[in-house]
Order: C-alpha cells, then sequence, then structure tokens
C-alpha cells in the first residue's frame, strides 16, 4: 500500500486522523466490555469472489478489528456461489451467540440480489446499516445502526462545526451505500437535499449550488472547478481503481483552491468508514448483551 503524504493545508479532511481518534474510544470501549463481560466482541465478514479491491477493504476491516481488539472472523466464497449458500452461512451466524457483527463486503457478483441476502441479516448484527429495518428506523429519523460512509461524514461535519440546519446539500449518487443514506441523514438534519444520479440533466446546475457536496459516482474527476461553489465542504467517496492507483470522483487538485473543506481520496472517508465499523460492532455488542 502507498504510504499517504502528511496532511498539513487546513482544508483537507484528515480521515485517518478521524479514523484513529474514534479507534482509541473504540479500544478502550472494548476492554471496558470485555472487563465487565469477560468476551470479547466478534464481527464475522462475507467476501465473494476475487475482486481486488474488495480483497483489500475486508483486510483493512481485519487489521482495524486487531487493533481495537476485536476479533474477526474471515469467511470466503468463490464468485459462482450459489445465492442460497451465502444465505444459509448468514442464518447461522445469525444464531451463534459469539456473533455480534455479521458484514457482506460489497458489491456481490450480479447473479447474486444485495437486496435479499441483507435482508437476511439480523438487524442486531447488521454492523453495515443495510437491513431494510435499520433504513427504515433512519428514514423516520431513528438513527441506530446506519451506513457507516454517511455516518462519518455527519461526524466530519460535527468535529468541523458545519451545522447541516438550512444548508444546500447535493448529493451525486443515489446508492443504498452511499447516496441515498447520506441524503437521509443529512435531511434528518434539517439540510435541504438534492440528489443527482446518472440520468441527471447538467449536472453542473446542481453542484454548484451546494454549500455541502457528497460525491459517490464512482466516475474518475467527475467534478471539476466550475462545478463547484466557493467555500462549499466537498465530501469525495468516489472510489475507481487505475493501474494500481485509486482515484475520487472529483479532481482534487482543480478543486481544492475553492473549497472550504475537502476529503482526500485516499485517507479521506476510507479511514472513518472502518473505525465506524469498529464503534457500530461493539454497540451491536453492548446491545446483545443487555449493556445498552
Amino acid at each position: 500500500m502507498e504510504q499517504l503524504p502528511e496532511v498539513t493545508d487546513p482544508r483537507i479532511i484528515d480521515g485517518r486522523k478521524i479514523a484513529q481518534e474514534i479507534e482509541a474510544r473504540v479500544k478502550k470501549d472494548v476492554e471496558g466490555f470485555v472487563s465487565e463481560m469477560g468476551v470479547k466482541p466478534v464481527l464475522a465478514t462475507i467476501l465473494v469472489g476475487e475482486h481486488p479491491p474488495s480483497k483489500l477493504y475486508v483486510k483493512l476491516k481485519h487489521w482495524a478489528c486487531k487493533r481495537v481488539g476485536i476479533i474477526s472472523e474471515d469467511h470466503k466464497f468463490p464468485s459462482e456461489v450459489a445465492q442460497d449458500e451465502i444465505i444459509k452461512l448468514i442464518d447461522t451466524l445469525n444464531v451463534r451467540p459469539e456473533i455480534h457483527g455479521i458484514l457482506v463486503q460489497l458489491p456481490l457478483p450480479k447473479h447474486i440480489d444485495e437486496r435479499v441476502v441483507m435482508m437476511h441479516i439480523a438487524p442486531e448484527k447488521d454492523v453495515d446499516g443495510f437491513n431494510p429495518l435499520n433504513m427504515g428506523k433512519m428514514l423516520i429519523g431513528h438513527e441506530g445502526l446506519v451506513p457507516c460512509t454517511p455516518k462519518g461524514i455527519v461526524l466530519a461535519l460535527s468535529l468541523f462545526n458545519i451545522d447541516p440546519q438550512g444548508k444546500e446539500v447535493v448529493v451525486v449518487g443515489h446508492s443504498n451505500v452511499v447516496g441515498k443514506p447520506a441524503a437521509i441523514m443529512l435531511l434528518n438534519r434539517n439540510a435541504t437535499v438534492r440528489i443527482c444520479h446518472v440520468f441527471t440533466k447538467d449536472l453542473k446546475s446542481h453542484t454548484r449550488d451546494a454549500d455541502i457536496l457528497i460525491v459517490a459516482a464512482g466516475v474518475r474527476g467527475l467534478i471539476k472547478c466550475d462545478m463547484v461553489k466557493e467555500g462549499a465542504v466537498v465530501f469525495d467517496v468516489g472510489i475507481t481503481w487505475f493501474d494500481e492507483k485509486v482515484y475520487g470522483d472529483v479532481d482534487f487538485e482543480d478543486v481544492l483552491p475553492k473549497v472550504k473543506l475537502i476529503s482526500p481520496v485516499p485517507g479521506g472517508v476510507g479511514p472513518m468508514t472502518i473505525a465506524i465499523l469498529m464503534e457500530h460492532t461493539v454497540t451491536a455488542a453492548k446491545k446483545q448483551l443487555k449493556l445498552l
């Protein structure tokens, strides 16, 4: 993995530093949990296929578990696995009391219905926040186990003292993983939210109105300087792998002079997402053992 440069520009959101602070807090929580209950929180991950980025993301999550004291189980399937086999494993993990969190790494192969898979994860063990029950609770403003990346964005806004209330927010991308939940969570905080996607006409006319711009389209360099409002806060959630390097959806160098804050790729929302996953695993463990 490439070594990321030290963040010295105050406009750049240092996701690694925020993640380290979250992990330090989670590590203390884990120590307290172990002291009180005599067991460690356990996270089970499920990886399907040999998609290199997915393999890396799962590895990073296991490393984070080790740092904070969470036990991790690694379950792998070949890409041609039948959907029923994945569901069978999830059903087994659901009833194992020592398993507190279940994570299915996305994306899944096209022959597998992600929605069906997510519906089978027990809501109390759904540390990624994708089960329809947890999504529905978020929709009515009861945010428990919510998708980790949007939660990281909301946390970063709080840390930089940016109140979304009354702000114009534009979300580019309407996935269930980032776009939709990010929009809902900011709507819950009284922002005015617009969601754009591949069928949106004249994307620039929307993005340049944004006080807070969240881009999760997976299109390298999609957002240029002329598409961003002066003084905007920009979260780049897009990931494109090219020639063994990772790129975001925002043309970082082009946009940087114009923004108030911006998250880089890599080193922005990614580390925060993993740290919040650790936090969710401990929260799920506490709730299952009636400590919360």
